[in-house]
């Protein structure tokens, strides 16, 4: 065993060049024994890269790195003996059953036969995996597979983990299992080095690093990290939404505007002053205000505001001419440009989706929600007449997609969650091979082309390749291309999954941009913050339509009971000591504090400190505070979750 006073991971002056490209540079990180340890960044910050070589997989360039004491090029083979890695791109057999699976990995990391049964009855249990142990891979849902993959990582009983982005691209409740297994590694003694774009999971590690360009820009506890922001921030609330964050992006006393969930964070210098000189300017403007109020900074805000820089102003999402010159009008907002009635789509005996109805007006921004497998792909990729349904209906401008798709797909644009690019042509030949085949004429093609350009902030990279971009950049371009004819509708498929919080946020800036010229956007996402943005929600589960509604709707009218967060000093114990306690039915850690439904947050208050404190756990509050989105979506997806799971079964 490694003595305690030598760290887990040390790096000296590490590096890693590609060329003239440096990847990681100058990288000096320790992290002790037992913590966990984030890497967060926008897409090429270097995480990957730093994890790979801490992973001995890739040599340094030049600098040094230790595990455990031991030096990652000279002690390469006894580290891998040591350590757990789980990449963004985990390697299950997907026809092997989820045992087989632990078995291989077992076998080739020299396992006792007599010490693998035990360890694979501990891991199916802390993975929550026994009842699906004869189900194969390729069956079960992404977030199950997720965590067969984190279960084979662990077979060897490692001393240190790492995580390259182990929950991007699965839904909340699944996220929610998989930090509820990561924080059992604690008591463990195990060290967590993990990276990932959600801000919220970051909130939960003991320290953060903020990388950019290869270089660590800030490393600290995350609340030490929020405290150091400069400025205080201002959360508002308003319509329309463009305008607003146009007319703050123009203040000479406002930092860059941000897109919150639903609101608009910008930092000031003094909340309490320019709070009356926010709401006079956005007024003036013709902006409705629903409310201006400052907030304590979180994680994100930290994060985003670091890397834009507070007083970098960029171009404003304002009013837009169109693709005609004609000025951005709101007409016909109550026109229904999609209608779906009792739309089903079977495969054999199993009902993908279940009579869904539920209709999108023109210039509205309509999200569809829903766990992994619930069926959200299925349904749109049948509204845009790309599946047959077994029967219902979709239409689309009028037009019934199973029949007459081909006279709407000139007004429709579709993103698909792959981002539907051509690596072999540059950013430009993209565009012109989109705009002829949707048939613009050579005039038409470069004025759109400029448009495009210019609101996706893609001006000066017209010839780089693909592959040369960065997931947002690839993201916005893919944007780009789907609405470079205008059109009428445009279908988004989970398009912001595993982007950075930086990228997200310009992507749904565009958004908001096109709703409010009279675009329909129709959007599937796993971020909640993102469900915020959308001025009505379809949440779907197992097929069926289970909630539909605004955001405020389900927040107030959806959800039973009250919710209280908990703040104490071990979030680890506390949600262990909560999740075994039969009077909580939803337990849910958010950020380093715990959500709990409760039927009344006064009388919990007492109770929920008392069985802390009895399993020696300080608490520093018990408070009530609003639904958010989350909460809501983890609380409709177990309302609905009363039917039996069969372990060999379809995918769950």
């Amino acid at each position: 065993m490694t003595p305690t006073n030598i760290p887990a991971i040390e790096t000296s002056g590490l590096q890693k060049r590609y060329g003239k490209v440096h990847a990681v540079s100058g990288l000096d990180l320790r992290v002790e024994r037992g913590e966990i340890f984030g890497l967060v960044g926008a897409d090429g910050a270097g995480k990957t890269t730093t994890i790979q070589m801490l992973c001995t997989l890739s040599l340094p360039s030049a600098g040094k790195a230790s595990i455990l004491g031991m030096d990652t090029v000279e002690q390469a083979a006894s580290i891998r003996e040591r350590i757990g890695y789980m990449s963004e791109r985990f390697n299950l057999y997907p026809t092997l059953t989820v045992e087989e699976n632990l078995d291989f990995f077992a076998r080739l990391r020299n396992i006792p036969r007599d010490a693998i049964e035990q360890r694979k009855k501990e891991l199916l249990s802390f993975c929550r995996l026994e009842p699906f142990r004869r189900r194969q891979a390729e069956h079960l849902s992404g977030g199950m597979q997720k965590k067969l993959a984190l279960a084979c990582s662990l077979i060897h009983e490692p001393e240190v983990i790492f995580l390259d982005e182990p929950t991007t691209g699965i839904d909340p409740v699944s996220r929610r299992d998989f930090w509820k297994i990561i924080t059992g590694f604690l008591s463990r003694g195990i060290t967590v080095l993990v990276s990932t774009p959600y801000l919220d999971e970051a909130e939960r590690f003991n320290r953060v690093a903020f990388m950019h360009q290869g270089q660590v820009i800030a490393c600290d506890t995350p609340q030490r990290l929020k405290t150091k922001m400069a400025g205080e921030i201002l959360e508002i609330r308003a319509s329309p939404v463009p305008r607003a964050v146009a007319t703050l992006g123009q203040a000479p006393f406002c930092g860059v505007p941000h897109l919150f969930g639903d609101t608009i964070h910008v930092v000031v210098d003094d909340a309490g002053k320019r709070r009356p000189e926010v709401e006079k300017l956005l007024e003036r403007e013709g902006v409705t205000i629903e409310s201006v109020r400052p907030v304590l900074p979180s994680l994100e805000d930290a994060f985003v505001i670091r890397l834009a820089g507070p007083e970098t102003k960029t171009a404003s999402p304002g009013p837009h001419k169109d693709f005609t010159g004609a000025p951005a009008q709101e007409h016909g907002r109550s026109a229904v440009t999609v209608r779906v009635s009792e739309l089903t789509r079977r495969f054999g005996d199993f009902a993908a989706v279940d009579r869904v109805s539920f209709e999108v007006r023109r210039g509205e921004i309509f999200g569809l929600l829903g766990p992994n497998g619930s069926g959200k792909t299925t349904t749109i990729r049948m509204i845009t007449g790309l599946l047959a349904p077994t029967s219902g209906s979709a239409l689309v401008l009028g037009q019934d997609m199973a029949r007459e798709a081909g006279v709407v797909h000139s007004k429709m644009g579709y993103m698909s969650q792959k981002f539907s690019l051509f690596t072999d042509l540059t950013v430009e030949e993209n565009m012109n091979l989109y705009g002829g085949l949707y048939g613009l004429s050579a005039s038409q093609l470069e004025e759109r082309k400029k448009w495009v350009l210019d609101m996706a902030g893609l001006r000066g990279k017209e010839k780089l390749m693909p592959l040369e971009l960065s997931g947002g950049w690839k993201q916005r371009l893919a944007l780009g291309c789907t609405i470079i004819h205008g059109p009428e509708v445009i279908f988004l498929d989970e398009p912001t999954a595993g982007v950075d919080p930086l990228s997200r946020r310009s992507f749904w800036e565009l958004i908001q941009e096109l709703a409010f010229k009279g675009t329909t956007m129709f959007i599937t996402t796993h971020y909640m913050d993102e469900a915020e943005h959308c001025h009505r929600l379809g949440l779907m589960y197992r097929g069926k339509l289970v909630a539909l509604g605004s955001p405020l709707q389900l927040k107030t009218e959806r959800v039973k009971g009250q919710l209280a967060e908990v703040v104490s000093s071990d979030y680890a114990r506390a949600l262990q000591l909560l999740s075994a306690d039969a009077r909580y039915r939803q337990v849910s850690l958010f950020g380093s504090t715990i959500h709990v439904t409760v039927d009344d947050a006064t009388t919990a208050s007492p109770e929920i400190k008392g069985l802390l404190e009895s399993g020696n756990v300080s608490v520093y509050s018990v408070s009530r505070i609003p639904f958010a989105m989350e909460d809501v979506f983890i609380s409709l997806v177990e309302e609905h979750e009363g039917q039996a799971i069969s372990p060999t079964g379809p995918k769950a």
